[in-house]
């Protein structure tokens, strides 16, 4: 009698354990499922925004893109015709800003489900677009000033002009500002969501690892 009491709690206890282990693996797969459609998401997200980026910068533009800008009284040729051609940047953000704004907002849950260490991508891709958009505010007035009373103002002038256009205007990669910073970041997302995507790091992972034949 005792035995069969002994053998009917060992039957409990293993039944106990087979029903935690079960829900914890339940957990840690429901865990996993959720981190791999997060990580597919961002990495869709952060390629088109460097696509939209690209567009932001781009070089050629519409004469509808600046229809509607309204002159304002008083106000002259030059600062309007500057004023005009910087706002295209603000246009073409304005028409992609859901986009950035989703990616700004998925940052919270990125660092909470992946970890705050991998979230610098989002903070860097962030820094880019304000940039872009600062060098169009500074531009916009840059553009329309032509007096100075030395040549050491008008020498800075001009200098700034070429920085805040560099940022402004998409140039040759090895050149441009931007797009190696740019493409750094993309690179970090990369491995970052990749390592998720593919199960590395992982017991299933490790479980389903590609072996390697010796000699």
């Amino acid at each position: 009698m005792e035995t069969v009491a002994i053998l009917k709690e060992i039957s409990l206890l293993i039944g106990i354990w087979v029903a935690i282990y079960g829900i914890d693996s339940w957990r840690r797969e429901h865990k996993g499922k959720r981190q791999i459609e997060l990580a597919e998401e961002t990495l869709a997200l952060f390629y088109e925004a460097r696509d939209v980026i690209a567009y932001i910068r781009s070089i050629f533009s519409y004469s509808s893109e600046t229809e509607d800008i309204a002159r304002g009284e008083n106000e002259t040729d030059e600062r309007y015709e500057a004023r005009k051609r910087a706002s295209i940047v603000f246009k073409r953000y304005n028409a992609n800003q859901e986009l950035f704004n989703k990616i700004h907002a998925m940052r919270y849950r990125f660092m909470a489900q992946i970890g705050k260490e991998k979230a610098e991508p989002f903070d860097e891709l962030r820094k880019i677009v304000n940039e872009i958009l600062v060098s169009a505010r500074m531009l916009s007035q840059l553009w329309s000033r032509h007096h100075f009373r030395t040549q050491e103002q008008e020498d800075k002038h001009y200098e700034s002009i070429e920085r805040h256009e560099a940022i402004f205007y998409q140039g040759i990669d090895e050149e441009d500002p931007i797009i190696p910073r740019l493409n750094k970041l993309i690179s970090e997302i990369e491995i970052t969501c990749n390592a998720i995507i593919s199960g590395k790091g992982t017991l299933h992972g490790f479980l389903n690892r590609p072996l390697v034949k010796k000699g």
